[in-house]
Protein backbone atom coordinates (compact mmCIF):
# COMPACT_ATOMS: atom_id res chain seq x y z
CA UNK A 1 0.00 0.00 0.00
CA UNK A 2 1.66 1.05 -0.91
CA UNK A 3 0.63 0.72 -0.81
CA UNK A 4 1.28 -1.06 -2.71
CA UNK A 5 2.69 -0.23 -1.00
CA UNK A 6 1.20 0.19 0.21
CA UNK A 7 0.26 3.66 -0.54
CA UNK A 8 -2.77 4.69 -2.56
CA UNK A 9 -1.41 7.66 -5.40
CA UNK A 10 -4.54 9.54 -7.00
CA UNK A 11 -4.85 7.25 -9.44
CA UNK A 12 -5.74 4.16 -8.07
CA UNK A 13 -1.87 2.43 -7.93
CA UNK A 14 0.25 2.37 -5.50
CA UNK A 15 3.23 4.43 -4.57
CA UNK A 16 6.56 3.70 -5.96
CA UNK A 17 8.47 2.95 -8.68
CA UNK A 18 11.43 0.40 -8.88
CA UNK A 19 15.06 1.48 -9.07
CA UNK A 20 16.81 0.05 -12.19
CA UNK A 21 18.50 -2.43 -10.98
CA UNK A 22 18.00 -5.97 -11.32
CA UNK A 23 17.67 -8.31 -8.45
CA UNK A 24 20.73 -10.21 -7.22
CA UNK A 25 21.62 -12.94 -5.15
CA UNK A 26 19.68 -13.56 -1.89
CA UNK A 27 16.44 -12.87 -3.85
CA UNK A 28 13.81 -14.21 -1.16
CA UNK A 29 10.81 -15.52 -3.45
CA UNK A 30 7.25 -15.50 -1.23
CA UNK A 31 6.27 -18.52 -0.23
CA UNK A 32 9.48 -20.06 -1.11
CA UNK A 33 13.42 -20.35 -0.37
CA UNK A 34 15.83 -17.81 -1.22
CA UNK A 35 17.66 -18.22 -4.50
CA UNK A 36 20.99 -17.77 -4.97
CA UNK A 37 20.79 -16.52 -8.82
CA UNK A 38 23.42 -14.58 -10.07
CA UNK A 39 23.04 -15.18 -13.57
CA UNK A 40 20.63 -14.12 -15.40
CA UNK A 41 19.27 -17.17 -16.32
CA UNK A 42 19.03 -18.36 -12.26
CA UNK A 43 17.35 -14.76 -12.21
CA UNK A 44 14.92 -15.36 -14.53
CA UNK A 45 13.84 -18.41 -13.28
CA UNK A 46 13.38 -16.84 -9.40
CA UNK A 47 11.40 -14.64 -11.50
CA UNK A 48 9.07 -17.15 -13.43
CA UNK A 49 8.59 -18.77 -9.49
CA UNK A 50 7.33 -15.58 -8.22
CA UNK A 51 5.51 -14.26 -11.43
CA UNK A 52 3.31 -17.75 -11.23
CA UNK A 53 2.93 -17.26 -7.07
CA UNK A 54 2.27 -13.38 -7.26
CA UNK A 55 -0.48 -13.59 -9.83
CA UNK A 56 -2.23 -16.50 -8.51
CA UNK A 57 -2.73 -15.15 -5.01
CA UNK A 58 -4.63 -11.76 -7.10
CA UNK A 59 -6.73 -14.35 -8.24
CA UNK A 60 -7.11 -16.45 -5.02
CA UNK A 61 -8.41 -12.89 -3.66
CA UNK A 62 -11.34 -12.99 -5.40
CA UNK A 63 -12.80 -16.94 -5.37
CA UNK A 64 -14.84 -16.41 -2.83
CA UNK A 65 -16.24 -13.05 -3.76
CA UNK A 66 -20.09 -12.90 -5.62
CA UNK A 67 -19.96 -11.53 -9.37
CA UNK A 68 -21.38 -8.50 -7.98
CA UNK A 69 -18.88 -7.94 -5.83
CA UNK A 70 -16.58 -7.34 -8.42
CA UNK A 71 -17.30 -4.12 -9.40
CA UNK A 72 -18.26 -2.83 -6.09
CA UNK A 73 -16.71 1.04 -5.75
CA UNK A 74 -17.48 2.21 -2.41
CA UNK A 75 -16.19 5.83 -2.83
CA UNK A 76 -13.94 7.34 -5.65
CA UNK A 77 -11.11 6.81 -3.67
CA UNK A 78 -11.38 2.99 -4.37
CA UNK A 79 -11.37 0.60 -6.93
CA UNK A 80 -13.43 -2.16 -7.55
CA UNK A 81 -11.66 -5.82 -7.64
CA UNK A 82 -12.30 -6.44 -11.02
CA UNK A 83 -10.45 -3.41 -11.99
CA UNK A 84 -7.46 -4.39 -10.31
CA UNK A 85 -7.10 -7.89 -11.86
CA UNK A 86 -7.36 -5.43 -15.08
CA UNK A 87 -5.19 -3.10 -14.12
CA UNK A 88 -2.00 -5.48 -13.18
CA UNK A 89 -2.39 -7.16 -16.35
CA UNK A 90 -2.65 -3.55 -18.45
CA UNK A 91 0.81 -2.88 -16.52
CA UNK A 92 2.54 -6.11 -18.05
CA UNK A 93 0.93 -5.95 -21.30
CA UNK A 94 2.19 -1.86 -21.64
CA UNK A 95 5.49 -1.79 -19.99
CA UNK A 96 6.99 -5.14 -20.62
CA UNK A 97 4.74 -7.36 -23.45
CA UNK A 98 4.18 -4.40 -26.31
CA UNK A 99 7.21 -2.54 -26.33
CA UNK A 100 9.32 -6.16 -25.90
CA UNK A 101 6.78 -8.74 -28.11
CA UNK A 102 7.95 -7.55 -31.89
CA UNK A 103 11.92 -7.89 -31.32
CA UNK A 104 11.97 -10.88 -29.40
CA UNK A 105 8.88 -12.56 -31.46
CA UNK A 106 6.57 -13.14 -29.06
CA UNK A 107 3.08 -14.67 -29.71
CA UNK A 108 1.10 -12.44 -27.43
CA UNK A 109 -2.13 -10.81 -28.68
CA UNK A 110 -2.81 -7.93 -26.82
CA UNK A 111 -6.25 -6.45 -25.33
CA UNK A 112 -8.05 -4.31 -27.48
CA UNK A 113 -7.17 -1.00 -27.50
CA UNK A 114 -10.38 0.42 -25.45
CA UNK A 115 -9.09 -1.45 -22.32
CA UNK A 116 -6.06 0.86 -21.83
CA UNK A 117 -8.53 3.20 -21.44
CA UNK A 118 -10.80 1.64 -19.02
CA UNK A 119 -7.23 0.40 -16.90
CA UNK A 120 -5.07 2.93 -17.24
CA UNK A 121 -4.25 4.44 -13.60
CA UNK A 122 -2.56 7.56 -14.12
CA UNK A 123 0.19 7.62 -16.94
CA UNK A 124 -0.70 10.63 -18.85
CA UNK A 125 2.56 9.49 -21.16
CA UNK A 126 0.68 6.27 -21.99
CA UNK A 127 -3.13 8.10 -22.57
CA UNK A 128 -6.31 9.32 -21.26
CA UNK A 129 -7.99 6.41 -19.29
CA UNK A 130 -11.63 6.07 -17.80
CA UNK A 131 -12.61 8.44 -14.59
CA UNK A 132 -11.42 6.70 -11.60
CA UNK A 133 -15.12 7.76 -9.92
CA UNK A 134 -16.21 5.74 -12.53
CA UNK A 135 -14.85 2.27 -12.12
CA UNK A 136 -17.49 0.84 -10.73
CA UNK A 137 -19.77 1.06 -13.48
CA UNK A 138 -17.63 -0.65 -15.31
CA UNK A 139 -19.69 -3.97 -15.87
CA UNK A 140 -18.10 -4.69 -18.85
CA UNK A 141 -15.22 -6.80 -19.57
CA UNK A 142 -17.01 -9.75 -17.75
CA UNK A 143 -14.67 -11.12 -15.36
CA UNK A 144 -14.34 -14.44 -17.59
CA UNK A 145 -12.71 -11.99 -20.32
CA UNK A 146 -10.41 -10.12 -17.58
CA UNK A 147 -9.23 -13.57 -16.57
CA UNK A 148 -8.80 -14.98 -19.82
CA UNK A 149 -6.46 -11.77 -20.69
CA UNK A 150 -4.85 -12.05 -17.04
CA UNK A 151 -3.75 -15.96 -18.48
CA UNK A 152 -2.40 -14.06 -21.48
CA UNK A 153 -0.40 -12.41 -20.34
CA UNK A 154 0.95 -14.53 -18.22
CA UNK A 155 2.00 -17.15 -20.63
CA UNK A 156 3.50 -13.85 -22.83
CA UNK A 157 5.63 -12.93 -19.89
CA UNK A 158 6.71 -16.83 -19.67
CA UNK A 159 7.56 -16.80 -23.27
CA UNK A 160 9.87 -13.31 -22.58
CA UNK A 161 11.22 -14.84 -20.20
CA UNK A 162 12.35 -18.19 -22.43
CA UNK A 163 13.42 -15.33 -25.27
CA UNK A 164 15.84 -13.49 -23.15
CA UNK A 165 19.28 -14.54 -24.57
CA UNK A 166 18.16 -13.27 -27.32
CA UNK A 167 18.62 -9.60 -25.77
CA UNK A 168 21.88 -8.17 -24.88
CA UNK A 169 22.64 -8.17 -21.45
CA UNK A 170 21.79 -4.34 -20.75
CA UNK A 171 18.53 -5.22 -22.15
CA UNK A 172 17.85 -8.67 -20.73
CA UNK A 173 18.55 -6.40 -17.41
CA UNK A 174 16.52 -4.16 -18.02
CA UNK A 175 13.53 -6.53 -18.87
CA UNK A 176 13.61 -8.36 -15.67
CA UNK A 177 14.32 -5.21 -13.49
CA UNK A 178 10.67 -4.29 -15.38
CA UNK A 179 8.76 -7.60 -14.63
CA UNK A 180 10.23 -7.21 -11.04
CA UNK A 181 8.45 -3.93 -10.69
CA UNK A 182 5.44 -5.46 -12.25
CA UNK A 183 5.18 -8.19 -9.33
CA UNK A 184 5.59 -5.64 -6.40
CA UNK A 185 3.21 -3.47 -8.37
CA UNK A 186 0.85 -6.31 -8.57
CA UNK A 187 1.48 -7.33 -4.71
CA UNK A 188 0.61 -3.59 -3.54
CA UNK A 189 -2.94 -3.51 -5.46
CA UNK A 190 -3.54 -7.18 -3.41
CA UNK A 191 -3.53 -4.86 -0.33
CA UNK A 192 -4.85 -2.14 -2.19
CA UNK A 193 -7.95 -4.98 -3.35
CA UNK A 194 -8.78 -5.62 0.18
CA UNK A 195 -8.86 -2.36 1.72
CA UNK A 196 -11.55 -1.45 -1.09
CA UNK A 197 -13.59 -4.23 -0.63
CA UNK A 198 -13.54 -3.55 3.23
CA UNK A 199 -14.32 0.18 2.48
CA UNK A 200 -17.15 -0.87 -0.23
CA UNK A 201 -18.58 -3.78 2.79
CA UNK A 202 -18.75 -1.42 5.48
CA UNK A 203 -21.32 0.63 3.35
CA UNK A 204 -23.57 -2.33 2.96
CA UNK A 205 -26.63 -3.00 5.87
CA UNK A 206 -26.20 -6.50 5.79
CA UNK A 207 -22.57 -6.19 6.90
CA UNK A 208 -21.07 -8.74 4.92
CA UNK A 209 -17.98 -10.68 5.86
CA UNK A 210 -15.12 -11.08 3.14
CA UNK A 211 -13.90 -14.26 5.20
CA UNK A 212 -14.44 -15.39 8.26
CA UNK A 213 -11.65 -18.60 8.06
CA UNK A 214 -9.19 -19.37 10.11
CA UNK A 215 -6.57 -18.76 7.62
CA UNK A 216 -8.11 -15.07 6.67
CA UNK A 217 -6.66 -11.63 7.10
CA UNK A 218 -8.77 -10.79 9.93
CA UNK A 219 -7.76 -14.18 11.86
CA UNK A 220 -3.68 -13.41 11.00
CA UNK A 221 -4.49 -10.12 12.30
CA UNK A 222 -5.58 -10.90 15.80
CA UNK A 223 -3.15 -13.95 16.13
CA UNK A 224 -0.18 -11.43 15.53
CA UNK A 225 -1.12 -8.80 18.09
CA UNK A 226 -2.00 -11.62 20.44
CA UNK A 227 1.36 -13.33 20.04
CA UNK A 228 2.91 -10.16 20.63
CA UNK A 229 1.41 -8.76 23.31
CA UNK A 230 1.94 -11.92 25.13
CA UNK A 231 5.55 -11.91 24.01
CA UNK A 232 5.94 -8.27 25.57
CA UNK A 233 4.12 -9.62 28.79
CA UNK A 234 6.22 -12.72 29.22
CA UNK A 235 9.43 -10.40 28.41
CA UNK A 236 8.08 -7.72 31.11
CA UNK A 237 7.78 -10.09 33.55
CA UNK A 238 11.02 -11.95 33.61
CA UNK A 239 12.87 -8.89 33.43
CA UNK A 240 14.45 -10.18 29.76
CA UNK A 241 14.48 -6.91 27.82
CA UNK A 242 13.97 -3.99 30.15
CA UNK A 243 11.32 -2.69 27.94
CA UNK A 244 9.18 -0.04 30.02
CA UNK A 245 7.06 1.22 26.98
CA UNK A 246 9.65 3.56 25.52
CA UNK A 247 13.19 3.40 23.75
CA UNK A 248 15.59 6.02 24.24
CA UNK A 249 18.01 6.83 21.39
CA UNK A 250 20.86 9.58 21.62
CA UNK A 251 20.39 10.97 18.41
CA UNK A 252 23.32 12.02 16.09
CA UNK A 253 24.09 11.78 12.55
CA UNK A 254 22.21 8.62 10.72
CA UNK A 255 22.34 7.15 7.42
CA UNK A 256 18.65 6.35 6.13
CA UNK A 257 17.00 5.17 2.89
CA UNK A 258 18.30 2.08 0.67
CA UNK A 259 21.74 1.85 -0.54
CA UNK A 260 21.17 1.21 -3.54
CA UNK A 261 23.77 -1.40 -5.87
CA UNK A 262 26.26 -1.21 -3.37
CA UNK A 263 30.28 -2.20 -4.60
CA UNK A 264 31.91 -4.52 -3.11
CA UNK A 265 32.95 -4.32 0.70
CA UNK A 266 29.92 -1.39 1.14
CA UNK A 267 27.43 -2.63 3.51
CA UNK A 268 24.25 -0.88 4.91
CA UNK A 269 23.50 -1.08 8.77
CA UNK A 270 20.37 -3.49 7.84
CA UNK A 271 19.75 -6.12 6.12
CA UNK A 272 18.11 -4.91 2.84
CA UNK A 273 16.55 -6.79 0.24
CA UNK A 274 17.98 -5.77 -3.11
CA UNK A 275 14.64 -4.90 -4.72
CA UNK A 276 13.74 -1.11 -3.89
CA UNK A 277 11.46 1.31 -5.10
CA UNK A 278 13.28 4.33 -6.25
CA UNK A 279 11.91 6.77 -3.82
CA UNK A 280 13.15 4.37 -0.73
CA UNK A 281 17.10 6.29 -1.86
CA UNK A 282 19.26 7.26 -2.45
CA UNK A 283 20.97 6.67 1.24
CA UNK A 284 21.90 9.84 2.74
CA UNK A 285 22.66 11.17 6.15
CA UNK A 286 20.04 12.77 8.36
CA UNK A 287 20.99 14.53 12.01
CA UNK A 288 18.65 13.84 14.79
CA UNK A 289 18.36 15.11 18.03
CA UNK A 290 17.80 12.69 21.07
CA UNK A 291 14.41 11.20 21.47
CA UNK A 292 12.44 8.31 22.60
CA UNK A 293 10.06 6.43 20.72
CA UNK A 294 7.12 3.80 21.89
CA UNK A 295 7.78 -0.14 21.42
CA UNK A 296 4.60 -1.08 20.53
CA UNK A 297 1.39 0.64 18.86
CA UNK A 298 -1.47 2.43 20.16
CA UNK A 299 -4.35 0.75 21.05
CA UNK A 300 -7.76 0.82 21.13
CA UNK A 301 -8.36 1.07 24.78
CA UNK A 302 -5.83 4.06 24.84
CA UNK A 303 -7.61 5.47 21.62
CA UNK A 304 -10.73 5.42 23.28
CA UNK A 305 -9.68 7.40 26.47
CA UNK A 306 -8.66 10.29 23.84
CA UNK A 307 -12.36 9.95 22.46
CA UNK A 308 -14.09 9.90 26.19
CA UNK A 309 -11.63 12.91 27.13
CA UNK A 310 -13.20 14.65 24.00
CA UNK A 311 -10.57 14.26 21.62
CA UNK A 312 -13.32 14.93 18.43
CA UNK A 313 -14.58 17.97 19.72
CA UNK A 314 -11.41 19.92 20.78
CA UNK A 315 -9.91 22.16 18.71
CA UNK A 316 -7.20 22.64 20.01
CA UNK A 317 -5.63 19.66 19.61
CA UNK A 318 -6.22 19.64 15.62
CA UNK A 319 -4.18 20.89 12.75
CA UNK A 320 -6.67 23.24 10.88
CA UNK A 321 -7.26 21.66 7.52
CA UNK A 322 -7.72 18.37 10.04
CA UNK A 323 -10.08 20.51 12.32
CA UNK A 324 -12.63 21.52 9.64
CA UNK A 325 -12.27 17.61 7.93
CA UNK A 326 -13.63 16.54 11.64
CA UNK A 327 -16.51 19.19 10.95
CA UNK A 328 -17.32 18.29 7.25
CA UNK A 329 -17.44 14.77 7.95
CA UNK A 330 -18.80 14.47 11.41
CA UNK A 331 -15.31 12.34 12.74
CA UNK A 332 -16.26 10.65 16.11
CA UNK A 333 -14.60 7.18 16.30
CA UNK A 334 -12.48 5.80 13.95
CA UNK A 335 -13.52 4.64 10.44
CA UNK A 336 -14.80 1.23 11.22
CA UNK A 337 -15.69 1.72 14.73
CA UNK A 338 -19.69 0.63 15.36
CA UNK A 339 -20.32 1.14 19.34
CA UNK A 340 -18.45 -1.99 20.72
CA UNK A 341 -17.66 -3.71 17.77
CA UNK A 342 -15.63 -2.68 14.61
CA UNK A 343 -16.77 -3.25 11.22
CA UNK A 344 -13.90 -5.93 9.76
CA UNK A 345 -13.27 -7.56 6.56
CA UNK A 346 -14.93 -10.79 8.61
CA UNK A 347 -17.48 -8.84 9.21
CA UNK A 348 -18.61 -7.05 12.89
CA UNK A 349 -16.59 -8.03 15.09
CA UNK A 350 -16.05 -7.26 18.92
CA UNK A 351 -13.85 -4.88 19.56
CA UNK A 352 -10.72 -5.77 21.45
CA UNK A 353 -8.91 -3.34 23.64
CA UNK A 354 -5.48 -4.55 23.76
CA UNK A 355 -5.27 -4.82 19.80
CA UNK A 356 -3.77 -1.99 18.25
CA UNK A 357 -5.95 1.08 17.01
CA UNK A 358 -6.74 1.02 13.06
CA UNK A 359 -7.65 2.65 10.25
CA UNK A 360 -6.73 6.26 11.22
CA UNK A 361 -6.26 8.95 9.42
CA UNK A 362 -2.97 11.27 9.63
CA UNK A 363 -5.41 14.24 11.70
CA UNK A 364 -6.23 11.39 14.19
CA UNK A 365 -3.38 9.95 14.95
CA UNK A 366 -1.50 13.45 15.37
CA UNK A 367 -4.28 14.74 17.24
CA UNK A 368 -3.77 11.84 19.76
CA UNK A 369 -0.42 12.08 19.86
CA UNK A 370 -0.93 15.67 20.80
CA UNK A 371 -3.41 14.60 24.07
CA UNK A 372 -0.95 12.32 24.56
CA UNK A 373 1.87 14.78 25.30
CA UNK A 374 3.98 13.04 22.49
CA UNK A 375 4.18 13.53 18.41
CA UNK A 376 4.68 11.05 15.68
CA UNK A 377 8.15 9.79 14.97
CA UNK A 378 9.85 11.24 11.79
CA UNK A 379 10.48 8.65 9.20
CA UNK A 380 13.96 8.87 10.12
CA UNK A 381 13.59 8.02 13.83
CA UNK A 382 11.46 5.47 13.00
CA UNK A 383 13.50 3.41 10.54
CA UNK A 384 16.81 4.19 12.68
CA UNK A 385 15.18 2.68 15.62
CA UNK A 386 13.57 -0.31 13.79
CA UNK A 387 16.46 -0.93 11.86
CA UNK A 388 18.26 -1.43 14.80
CA UNK A 389 15.92 -3.92 15.68
CA UNK A 390 14.31 -1.74 18.89
CA UNK A 391 10.76 -1.86 18.22
CA UNK A 392 7.80 -4.18 18.64
CA UNK A 393 5.10 -4.53 16.13
CA UNK A 394 6.85 -2.77 13.11
CA UNK A 395 5.78 -5.41 10.53
CA UNK A 396 2.67 -7.29 9.82
CA UNK A 397 0.00 -5.44 11.22
CA UNK A 398 -0.34 -2.04 11.03
CA UNK A 399 1.40 0.38 8.47
CA UNK A 400 2.39 3.73 11.15
CA UNK A 401 2.29 7.20 10.43
CA UNK A 402 5.39 9.23 10.85
CA UNK A 403 5.31 13.16 11.41
CA UNK A 404 7.11 13.21 8.05
CA UNK A 405 6.06 14.79 4.57
CA UNK A 406 6.76 13.04 2.01
CA UNK A 407 9.09 14.27 -0.40
CA UNK A 408 11.94 13.45 -2.44
CA UNK A 409 15.43 12.18 -0.47
CA UNK A 410 18.22 14.45 -1.13
CA UNK A 411 19.83 13.72 -4.85
CA UNK A 412 16.05 11.69 -5.98
CA UNK A 413 16.31 11.34 -9.43
CA UNK A 414 12.47 9.83 -11.30
CA UNK A 415 12.86 7.39 -13.55
CA UNK A 416 12.66 8.29 -17.15
CA UNK A 417 9.42 7.36 -19.77
CA UNK A 418 6.28 7.10 -18.98
CA UNK A 419 6.59 4.76 -16.22
CA UNK A 420 8.65 7.32 -14.15
CA UNK A 421 4.77 8.48 -13.30
CA UNK A 422 4.60 5.88 -10.96
CA UNK A 423 6.21 7.47 -7.79
CA UNK A 424 7.88 11.35 -8.41
CA UNK A 425 4.99 13.15 -9.35
CA UNK A 426 2.92 12.34 -6.58
CA UNK A 427 5.37 13.76 -3.72
CA UNK A 428 3.55 16.35 -2.37
CA UNK A 429 0.41 16.90 0.01
CA UNK A 430 1.02 13.40 1.58
CA UNK A 431 2.07 12.32 5.03
CA UNK A 432 4.65 8.92 5.23
CA UNK A 433 3.62 5.92 6.65
CA UNK A 434 6.59 3.25 7.65
CA UNK A 435 6.42 -0.78 8.06
CA UNK A 436 3.55 -3.12 6.76
CA UNK A 437 0.05 -4.10 7.24
CA UNK A 438 -1.64 -7.71 7.94
CA UNK A 439 -2.96 -7.07 4.77
CA UNK A 440 0.05 -6.30 2.96
CA UNK A 441 1.10 -9.65 0.79
CA UNK A 442 4.04 -12.03 2.06
CA UNK A 443 7.36 -11.07 0.52
CA UNK A 444 6.40 -7.82 0.01
CA UNK A 445 7.13 -5.68 2.63
CA UNK A 446 8.79 -7.20 5.89
CA UNK A 447 12.02 -6.42 8.14
CA UNK A 448 14.01 -6.84 4.94
CA UNK A 449 12.38 -3.83 3.55
CA UNK A 450 12.86 -1.27 6.62
CA UNK A 451 13.50 1.28 3.96
CA UNK A 452 10.14 0.59 2.47
CA UNK A 453 8.32 4.63 2.10
CA UNK A 454 4.10 4.50 2.25
CA UNK A 455 2.39 7.57 1.89
CA UNK A 456 -1.39 8.85 1.83
CA UNK A 457 -2.99 12.17 2.03
CA UNK A 458 -3.28 13.12 5.22
CA UNK A 459 -7.48 12.43 5.82
CA UNK A 460 -7.42 9.25 4.35
CA UNK A 461 -8.47 6.38 6.81
CA UNK A 462 -9.36 3.12 4.96
CA UNK A 463 -6.12 1.95 4.38
CA UNK A 464 -4.94 -0.53 7.71
CA UNK A 465 -3.06 2.41 9.41
CA UNK A 466 -2.14 3.01 12.80
CA UNK A 467 0.33 4.85 15.14
CA UNK A 468 3.03 4.88 17.55
CA UNK A 469 4.44 7.59 19.56
CA UNK A 470 7.52 9.67 19.50
CA UNK A 471 8.96 12.09 21.84
CA UNK A 472 11.51 14.93 22.50
CA UNK A 473 14.01 14.22 25.21
CA UNK A 474 15.38 17.50 27.08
Amino acid sequence: MAAGSAQVSPGGGTSSIAQASVPGPGLTTPGGPAATASSPSGRSECLRQRLRAVRQHSEALIAELEVEDLVLQGMADASPPKWHLGHTAWFFETFLLQPLGESLGLAYAAAEPLWGYLFNSYYDAVGERHPRPQRGLLSRPPIREVLAWRERVGAGLEDLLDRLEQLGPAEAAAALALLELGLQHEQQHQELLLMDLLDGFSRNPLEPAYSTAAAGPEALFEARWREQVASRRASAATGRDGLEGWIEHPGGLVSIGHPGVMAAGETADAVLAPFHFDNEGPRHRVWLEPFAIADTLVTNAAYAAFIAAGGYRRPELWMSEGWAVVQQRGWQVPRYWRGDDAFTLAGRLPREAEAPVRHLSWFEADAYARWAGARLPSEAEWETAAGAGLLRQTHGLLWQWTGSPYRPYPGFEAATGAVGEYNGKFMSSQLVLRGSGFLTPAGHAGLERITYRNFFPPASRWMASGLRLARDRG
